[in-house]
């Protein structure tokens, strides 16, 4: 088993020895090596989970996440709030939800506040269709993780969430 602190299978490929040639700013780097390897197993595990909602319960991670999120808001979000959420576009949002409606998921109805906006939240079935498909991520994500000691586990958590406060903090 190769030590995960000095695996370098992620480096960034070396640049062909010429002594004529500039190296990249970074070259090498822990902070490429890091990105490049954050990168890679987001890719990975993303394709994973897109597979498994596709084959499995013929559906689709954008409708899953849509779910979490309204799920995580019982009154209900404006499509802003839900598009922010989800960090992605109005649009995307929007199409996502009209799927999700059309299979009786999620309720779209007037904001009482502001006419001009809407509210969507999930339908009962809705919520039992989330439940289902909560119970197979979580199965999904512990099989992914099964080989990582829960003291890694617990470590990335903390480092991950460091890196999350700095990235937010930094733009």
């Amino acid at each position: 088993m190769k030590d995960p602190v000095m695996d370098n299978s992620d480096k960034v490929p070396s640049m062909q020895s010429n002594s004529d040639a500039e190296l990249p700013a970074g070259a090498g780097s822990t902070d490429l090596r890091l990105w490049v390897r954050l990168l890679a197993c987001a890719k990975m595990g993303e394709k994973f989970l897109r597979r498994k909602f596709e084959d499995d319960f013929n559906t689709t991670l954008p409708r899953f996440d849509v779910l979490a999120a309204l799920y995580a808001a019982p009154e209900g979000l404006r499509m802003s709030e839900l598009s922010k959420a989800l960090l992605v576009s109005n649009g995307n949002v929007t199409v996502v939800v009209r799927q999700l409606q059309e299979r009786g998921h999620v309720a779209y109805k007037v904001n009482p506040s502001d006419r001009r906006s809407a509210i969507v939240s999930l339908t009962p079935s809705g919520k039992a269709r989330f439940l289902e498909l909560a119970d197979a991520h979580y199965a999904w994500i512990a099989d992914l993780l099964d080989g990582v000691p829960d003291e890694q586990k617990t470590l990335l958590v903390a480092a991950l969430g460091n890196l999350r406060a700095t990235i937010s903090g930094n733009h």
